[in-house]
């Protein structure tokens, strides 16, 4: 009679205190240093941007009669741009429309990847054919892809968010795998395998956990990414259609007009920047934190 299962016992103290550990690392890589100032920087332009009806009095679309590319000051805080509109409230305005495909855009790639990278886990066929899934993918330059979706697709916001989740879904999906390989490979798992453990609690119990930590530094560095995506497919103009705001469009729009009104380019280069060195930080804190590096 082959022994129940030790693996599927509750979790042993020694198990719990190196989680309770991994956890506290993360938490406090994030509370301090880079990563806070990081937090800091991406928490002022999300609050920007969710309180953008209240921060700007003026539509993001409403022309003001008589105010054409006026400059910074009086009613208009960064001036207007060449159809009178308020530049203040487009950039904030164009931050909620970055949100949404940041907020929608990497989540359904990290979770598509994920969910391939689990399935490769029943079958060394079914992990064969996934990871060629995931070279096609990665073979396709990103505008190249996003001009070719376009022209299937049109434009358009939820473009933009197809174009992101598909070319994150290999990133993820290879991290998963990376961490699936290294924690199968260790003897406790191996042990917990041999004596019987489900495959499903193998993964519950020591792949995941063990992922997480890759697997939030890809999710910062992605999102970072995704904002030079929107802001190149929007500067192209196949990503968020106008008159709607985003900040790529801005930046395209606000080139030509630069010596008008140097904020029309400049406020959401700005943001752009900020935004991508938050992340950044927030990537880098975790990934010490990760590697046990203070």
């Amino acid at each position: 009679m082959v022994p129940a299962p030790a693996a599927v016992e509750p979790d042993r103290p020694e198990e719990a205190a190196a989680a309770s550990r991994t956890r506290s690392r993360s938490w406090r890589a994030l509370t301090r240093g880079r990563g806070l100032v990081g937090l800091v920087l991406l928490g002022l332009v999300v609050l920007a941007g969710l309180l953008a009806p209240v921060l700007s009095p003026w539509d993001p679309l409403q022309q003001v009669p008589g105010a054409n590319l006026l400059r910074p000051g009086g009613d208009h805080l960064l001036g207007t741009d060449q159809v009178n509109r308020d530049v203040w409230s487009r950039t904030l305005h164009g931050i909620r429309a970055d949100l949404v495909v940041l907020a929608v855009g990497v989540p359904l790639g990290a979770l598509a990847g994920s969910l391939l990278a689990l399935l490769g886990t029943l079958s060394g066929v079914v992990d064969v054919a996934v990871q060629r899934l995931f070279d096609l993918l990665l073979s396709f330059p990103t505008l190249v892809f996003a001009i070719a979706l376009t022209a299937v697709i049109g434009p358009g916001t939820w473009t933009v968010v197809t174009v992101i989740a598909v070319l994150e879904t290999p990133v993820f999906g290879r991290v998963l795998r990376s961490a699936v390989l290294t924690v199968t490979a260790q003897p406790y798992v191996e042990a917990s395998v041999a004596m019987g453990a489900p495959r499903r609690w193998v993964l519950r119990r020591h792949v995941l956990p063990n992922a997480r930590d890759p697997l939030a530094v890809q999710l910062a560095l992605s999102l970072s990414l995704a904002v030079f995506v929107e802001g190149a497919m929007s500067f192209l103009g196949i990503g968020v259609r106008p008159p709607a705001p985003s900040l790529g469009s801005l930046i395209s729009d606000g080139i030509g007009y630069a010596e008008s009104n140097v904020a029309y380019v400049v406020a959401p280069l700005v943001v752009v920047v900020v935004v991508v060195l938050g992340l950044q930080l927030v990537a880098q804190a975790l990934g010490r934190a990760a590697r046990g590096v203070r």
